[in-house]
């Protein structure tokens, strides 16, 4: 069982969109799933359908609450095999709330040791910022898969991400390694998307994924609906991207 981190603090990079449709695709290929939302906006809670909540349930409420387990939190989706742990607005204030607790950035993976062992992968969408909130995630994770958007400022905040990996990795968490980066949003009729994968080909090597996911307007109206991309066009090109991504990530990832 792994846990997997979807993180890059550059936002519109396509974290959450990933983090949303490869919990779907892992689960449609036969994975148990657990998808855990620790951004305070709540989009891929919303993005699955689901209501996001107050300080009464979810995340922040397991952050918060000793007593409460992350399993009484969880919700099931409409997809077989993924439960999700929601978010809310009330998550904002964690950071600020947890600034004077011991052991503030292990809060997240005390709840998932409990829970973990039912799921064959839980999935984290990291806040686009390097906040407590982040750190959480990279102290409970074993992997982080980066997404990076395919532009001229593809590799701008890159290495401060990956710095605060090893220095996580130094303090917290032994076992973290990065799992892949994957390009997103890609226009491969454009000179700029091509030398941006070649680019970060080059740098990164095989530590980039094969699978990269293109500009696909079905991706973008999905998330209004509450759906997944399978949920909302299995035939779109999105979808054929994101599933070839998923067993892509249990063949480097969950083997």
């Amino acid at each position: 069982m792994q846990v997997i981190a979807i993180a890059n603090q550059k936002g519109g990079v396509g974290k959450t969109t990933t983090a949303v449709n490869l919990s779907a695709c892992l689960a449609m290929i036969g994975k148990k799933v657990l998808l855990v939302d620790m951004d305070p906006q709540a989009n891929a809670t919303s993005g699955l359908g689901a209501e996001k909540e107050d300080a009464q349930a979810g995340v922040y409420c397991c952050l918060m609450n000793e007593d409460k387990k992350a399993s009484s939190q969880k919700k099931k989706t409409n997809l077989s095999g993924l439960d999700l742990l929601p978010s809310g607005p009330d998550l904002t204030g964690a950071e600020v709330e947890l600034v004077s607790e011991k052991e503030r950035e292990k809060r997240l993976k005390k709840k998932l040791n409990g829970i973990k062992s039912k799921y064959d992968c839980v999935i984290i969408d990291c806040p686009p910022s390097m906040n407590l909130l982040t750190i959480n995630a990279l102290v409970a994770a074993d992997q982080v898969i980066m997404p990076i958007q395919c532009e001229y400022y593809a590799l701008e905040g890159l290495s401060q991400l990956v710095n605060m990996i090893e220095r996580v990795k130094s303090s917290f968490n032994s076992r973290l390694k990065i799992g892949g980066i994957l390009m997103t949003m890609a226009d491969q009729r454009t000179n700029l998307s091509r030398q941006v994968v070649q680019e970060v080909r080059q740098y990164f090597k095989d530590m980039v994924y094969k699978t990269v996911i293109p500009r696909n307007v079905r991706l973008s109206e999905a998330p209004s609906f509450g759906k997944s991309i399978l949920e909302y066009d299995i035939r779109s090109t999105g979808a054929e991207h994101y599933l070839r991504f998923a067993k892509e990530v249990v063949a480097k990832n969950l083997s």
